[in-house]
């Protein structure tokens, strides 16, 4: 920062940062364009360009370099867009409560979970949930670990059901231990695999499989499992996140999917999917309860993790 803005409290320095500027700190990042961010804002150029010029003055800082082909956020500029995409998110989710309020209900809840969570955690604690206040509005994203935590990293949910990724900073959040279980190698109910005696890890090297992508914690861990087995293989892979995806493919071909044991539970019940016989050595953390520590939870979040956590209704 400047000299003129380092005596500044942040009151102070709020004072000159306007939503619009925000607003086109968000269309920027997305665009990385002056022009195209000003058309989604339904603004001319010049007038986005004195937009980002008067935050610019205003904090003392560059945001955003000019290239000839567009423009790339400063260090100073991630900082901030950051910032902007977390008001926007919590303005978005004050207008859903107020929405929410206006037709009668309480609230709103948003949950995400990884998909291993969902049969018998998810499933039967929001069923639960809506008997107990059917007058909140209920969102739920089903994603990776990896891809929930910088949802509730931007505050596009309220709380996560998964696992802590690395490279996150724990003192950052609440995590409380939920569902531990064991990972397990899934097929469709007719496949050939079922008419032999006994098979190893070695002989599923050379199977298609369905694979969360990488970055995700399962593949990662599975894929050591293979290492740690000696198998050097280059697996021939799909790769998703999808549970849908996942149990289609799987139903119409010969490809094998790695699940949380209650997921396949879940779909052994219905006679999509079944268990092969192989005791996987994929080790995985317990399913958590994640929150953000420096972020209060709405009455209707803070109600569903009381309700997790076994703290009546």
């Amino acid at each position: 920062m400047t000299d003129a803005t380092q005596g500044l409290t942040d009151a102070s320095l709020m004072l000159h940062v306007r939503p619009r500027q925000l607003l086109l700190l968000a269309r920027l990042d997305a665009h990385r364009h002056l022009g195209r961010a000003a058309e989604a804002m339904n603004i001319s150029q010049p007038a986005a360009t004195k937009l980002l010029q008067q935050l610019e003055d205003s904090l003392g800082e560059k945001l955003f370099e000019r290239l000839a082909r567009g423009m790339e956020p400063t260090p100073y500029g991630e900082i901030l867009i950051r910032y902007a995409r977390r008001v926007l998110s919590d303005f978005g989710t004050a207008r859903e409560e107020m929405l929410a309020l206006r037709s009668g209900l309480s609230g709103a809840l948003r949950v995400g979970s990884v998909p291993g969570a969902v049969p018998e955690l998810l499933a039967p604690a929001l069923v639960e949930y809506r008997r107990r206040h059917p007058q909140v509005a209920v969102s739920v994203v089903v994603e990776t670990s990896d891809v929930m935590q910088a949802q509730l990293e931007q505050g596009d949910v309220d709380l996560v059901l998964g696992r802590l990724t690395d490279g996150h900073d724990e003192a950052k959040y609440s995590s409380v231990p939920l569902l531990g279980e064991s990972m397990v190698v899934v097929v469709r109910t007719a496949h050939p695999v079922f008419e032999r005696t006994t098979v190893t890890l070695a002989d599923m090297a050379n199977w298609s499989w369905v694979l969360q992508p990488p970055g995700s914690p399962q593949r990662g861990r599975f894929e050591a499992a293979m290492r740690e087995a000696g198998i050097q293989t280059r697996l021939d892979i799909i790769e998703t996140a999808s549970p849908i995806a996942i149990t289609a493919l799987l139903e119409n071909s010969d490809m094998a999917a790695v699940m949380p044991a209650s997921q396949a539970n879940h779909y052994a019940r219905l006679g999509v999917l079944r268990t092969v016989p192989l005791e996987l050595p994929v080790r995985v953390p317990p399913i958590c309860l994640i929150t953000r520590e420096d972020r209060a939870l709405s009455p209707a979040a803070a109600q569903f993790r009381r309700q997790l956590l076994g703290g009546g209704t």
